[in-house]
């Protein structure tokens, strides 16, 4: 079977509440913040719904022994924020994933080239073959920066149908990108927008996310 890049905007209200508020110019750095922390949430609610490695096994209710599943402790769990914007994303992502370990990924586009480059790189020397990678950026545009994030994920290890990425909004340009290199990929965004402007911005998109998550 041909595999293909998924990508899913999940239906979700709160979802789309907090994209709403996440677009508005008008919203303030403390509530924007508010935003992609809940976004980042209900985004890895749905990523994990079909991801989390789980097992059988069996407990004792108050009245008798029964049937349950659990998650597999022994399957590693990573997430990879995308510095600095994925920071914004991160906070809701671990409040559901608090023993995954966290591998920090600093990422700077030259906004004359809009190519990226790494200016830190906390990921391990290898993954474990079975490590579950979620990553987060709350901006897919160009697709440089989500690009060379999966070349270090690869290259250590990581297995593209083991990662999913987390995002807001995502662009054309890199979903092509993505798709070309690494069709097993799947992508969770609260929405696609179509085109990015001269500068490489999503358009209508959120701004620069990173800008309006700490107020700079």
């Amino acid at each position: 079977m041909t595999l293909q890049l998924r990508v899913y905007v999940p239906p979700h209200p709160l979802i789309k509440h907090w994209l709403a508020v996440a677009r508005d110019a008008g919203t303030p750095s403390v509530l924007f913040r508010s935003a992609m922390t809940e976004l980042g949430r209900w985004l890895t609610y749905e990523a994990a719904r079909d991801w989390l490695p789980t097992q059988e096994t069996a407990v004792q209710s108050p009245l008798d022994t029964c049937p349950a599943t659990v998650i597999d402790p022994q399957v590693p769990i990573a997430v990879v924020p995308i510095l600095r914007a994925g920071l914004g994303l991160l906070e809701g992502a671990q409040t559901l994933l608090p023993l995954a370990s966290i591998y920090h990924l600093g990422l700077a586009r030259d906004e004359e080239t809009l190519q990226p480059h790494c200016y830190l790189n906390k990921l391990p020397e290898k993954f474990d073959p079975q490590t579950r990678v979620l990553v987060t950026d709350p901006m897919l545009a160009t697709g440089g920066s989500i690009m060379a994030a999966m070349a270090e994920l690869t290259q250590r290890g990581a297995d593209p149908a083991l990662t999913r990425i987390v995002c807001v909004v995502a662009a054309p340009p890199a979903l092509q990108k993505l798709s070309e290199a690494y069709p097993g990929l799947i992508i969770y965004t609260a929405t696609i927008d179509e085109k990015l402007d001269s500068k490489g911005y999503i358009v209508p998109g959120l701004g620069d996310a990173g800008d309006r998550i700490f107020g700079t």
